[in-house]
């Protein structure tokens, strides 16, 4: 109640990506004074070995992560672990640091619990990423999400990717191959069949190349159509990635709360939060009909109650990921969640 009634209010009457660069000079500073890690952890964490779960051979301690795209460049994982977060995604990460599109790229839809993003992968490039994960002191799962530069032609993306899960590959546990994200004005055709294919085909030739490969999994839009969906899932199973993550932000504007002047003054960008919820079980219910327990699901999308995590384990997802909802409820959201997922698991059994 604290986060909503106080701390919210105030934060929101700021510009959305003015506050998300406070927050994040905030959690460095925070974190600098003694005993502060033990605290957040004793409010926030919860810890329960009925939600720990083995995917690939890496244990994940619960079943809630943070996505892709709060924390780009790798700067307050190690902070953000001690919030409750079983794993934590960075990034996405290109090759090159980039500014991203032009600013105002960030919009509110607070009357539908959602946010419009045009971010356009800005962030500070593969050699920065890695300088930060070299000081890596958490237990918390670490995954990298990994794109392509938007000077790099798609027919040379391939590259960008194999670029970044090299220099990722001894950092993270994870990799996300990020090719839905709608903010990148022709990144949609790395969805099409051809372009996905090669990457997939590449990235897993690397993979595999090492010892001990890394899990993989494919970062799906909720705009994919019904052949897009099963190309996605036939690759996905061809080329034996640990899985899906469903779903990215999406360029629909269906069916939402805030004025129409206000969504069309915003514009282009990625719809993220509540509105997502319906279409991302749809997809996590089609994806786990279609592939059995071949592969591992991350559900995202418009996560905000503890039901709604609990929906997308139903669902048959074996994972999810907050993001705007984060913003939203607060940090207290994590524990809550966690606590309703451990106890549905034992309900379950």
């Amino acid at each position: 109640m604290l986060y909503k009634t106080f701390i919210r209010p105030v934060l929101f009457h700021f510009q959305p990506e003015t506050v998300h660069h406070l927050v994040i000079s905030m959690l460095k500073s925070f974190f600098r004074i003694p005993g502060k890690k033990w605290a957040v952890q004793t409010i926030c964490g919860y810890k329960n070995v009925e939600s720990e779960l083995n995917i690939a051979g890496i244990t994940f301690p619960n079943r809630v992560g943070l996505a892709a795209g709060f924390d780009k460049n790798a700067e307050v994982f190690n902070e953000l672990s001690h919030f409750g977060f079983g794993f934590i995604e960075i990034g996405t990460v290109t090759p090159k640091g980039q500014p991203g599109n032009p600013k105002p790229r960030l919009f509110r839809l607070i009357p539908d619990k959602a946010l419009i993003n045009r971010m356009g992968f800005n962030n500070l490039g593969l050699e920065e990423a890695v300088q930060k994960l070299k000081k890596r002191n958490t237990k918390a799962i670490i995954g990298g999400n990994i794109g392509k530069n938007t000077a790099t032609p798609n027919d040379s993306a391939v590259h960008d990717y194999l670029a970044c899960f090299k220099g990722l590959f001894p950092y993270v546990d994870y990799f996300v191959i990020n090719v839905s994200c709608p903010n990148l004005s022709d990144l949609h055709e790395l969805q099409d069949e051809e372009y996905l294919e090669e990457i997939l085909r590449k990235v897993m030739e690397m993979n595999h190349s090492h010892d001990t490969p890394k899990p993989v999994f494919l970062k799906i839009s909720p705009d994919l159509n019904l052949h897009q969906l099963d190309a996605s899932i036939r690759l996905t199973l061809l080329y034996q990635l640990t899985g899906i993550i469903a779903t990215n932000t999406s360029i629909q504007r269906n069916n939402l709360k805030t004025p129409v002047d206000k969504v069309k003054a915003i514009a282009n960008g990625g719809l993220s939060g509540l509105p997502l919820r319906e279409r991302s079980l749809e997809m996590i219910r089609y994806i786990r009909q279609k592939t059995g327990n071949r592969i591992s699901i991350i559900g995202a999308g418009g996560i905000f109650t503890a039901q709604d995590a609990i929906d997308k384990l139903m669902a048959g997802a074996d994972l999810v990921q907050v993001y705007t909802g984060f913003i939203y409820e607060g940090p207290l959201m994590v524990k809550r969640i966690n606590k309703a997922i451990a106890k549905y698991l034992v309900e379950k059994n």
